[in-house]
């Protein structure tokens, strides 16, 4: 499939991936497992609800967890550049016959809740709250020392369409892309890299039932902030979160590891990627079946990383209309 081209005059402004929220089944699991462990600093805890954000994140909130009687994302948010663009927000999609609603959210202004033409639940403001610099707050550095979100990565059913969409649309611009076959000039993407804010990406789509949320990346200073990690987590009473890695991408040259809390939830800890701010940065194409594709060391990535996701509230999946398989690692 040809590469989409980006539109540099989207009809409204996003400036980057800002927060996400998602339903958890025990609240004092989630504390432990959040704050104590992962080390993110909880700037509201309303017994039932928790806004959790990173040691460089002036917003009040980057991840809410709220009680839910099941696991799920209710949301993944998107900040953009004026409150004008709130309105071309609303008007754009409403045009393309998706529902639209102005809510209240805790902490933000005005904010604007959209399902996508996918299915994707979307929730965009301008102003939230701002908190204290805590970036050379050295003292509360602990657990993972996240500072920050970094990205969504969804599961798509048709990667080819979603993609097009928010490059030709919403102005996206494309870093990296797997397809199913590099020889083949028509071959369908597999997944692809999409960022607004000159990284590798803000959202990522990954061929699977889909929409679902395959992770949040959270950004770590370096990657010894991971191998500590890892230390940590193998020495608390969470060492059945260990899903993936530590290893560094072929994909992003990011240095990561996943893990997977009780609810399913899967957190990408992620550090090392690169800057794609030229607006004439080219992508960098991927074959399916390269080894350094998932891993630039080679190993491949787990069976439950490629099926394993998170449901969004009231959406029913739909499975990907293409089949192409990635390497999967031996059980």
């Amino acid at each position: 499939m040809p590469i989409p081209k980006p539109t540099f005059t989207p009809p409204f402004n996003i400036v980057r991936c800002s927060h996400t929220e998602w339903g958890v089944t025990d609240m004092d699991y989630a504390r432990d497992f959040y704050i104590d462990l992962l080390g993110y600093i909880c700037e509201d805890d309303l017994g039932d609800t928790l806004y959790l954000r990173g040691l460089e994140e002036r917003n009040h909130h980057a991840l809410i967890l709220t009680k839910a009687n099941s696991p799920s994302v209710y949301r993944i948010g998107f900040k953009v550049a004026s409150e004008d663009d709130l309105d071309q927000a609303a008007s754009f999609y409403a045009d393309k016959g998706c529902a639209t609603a102005w809510v209240e959210r805790y902490a933000q202004g005005r904010t604007l809740h959209v399902d996508d033409p996918f299915g994707i639940p979307l929730e965009f403001y301008y102003k939230m709250e701002h908190r204290e610099l805590l970036l050379q707050q050295y003292t509360l550095y602990k657990g993972a020392r996240i500072q920050r979100i970094d990205h969504f990565n969804l599961f798509s059913n048709d990667v080819n369409t979603m993609t097009a969409f928010y490059v030709e649309e919403l102005g996206f611009r494309m870093t990296e892309a797997t397809v199913a076959d590099i020889k083949d000039e028509d071959s369908d993407l597999w997944g692809t890299w999409l960022h607004r804010r000159g990284g590798v990406h803000d959202i990522a789509f990954t061929n699977g039932l889909g929409p679902r949320l395959h992770h949040i990346g959270v950004y770590v200073s370096t990657a010894m902030d991971v191998i500590n990690f890892c230390d940590r987590l193998a020495s608390s009473d969470h060492k059945d979160a260990f899903e993936r890695g530590p290893g560094r991408h072929g994909i992003s040259n990011a240095f990561f590891l996943y893990i997977l809390d009780r609810d399913g939830h899967r957190t990408e800890l992620f550090t090392c990627d690169y800057m794609t701010v030229d607006p004439d940065h080219p992508p960098r194409i991927w074959d399916l079946k390269d080894p350094q594709r998932q891993t630039l060391w080679g190993q491949a990535a787990p069976k439950s990383w490629f099926e394993h996701g998170t449901t969004f509230a009231g959406v029913e999946p739909t499975p990907a209309t293409l089949t192409a398989a990635p390497i999967i690692a031996p059980e």
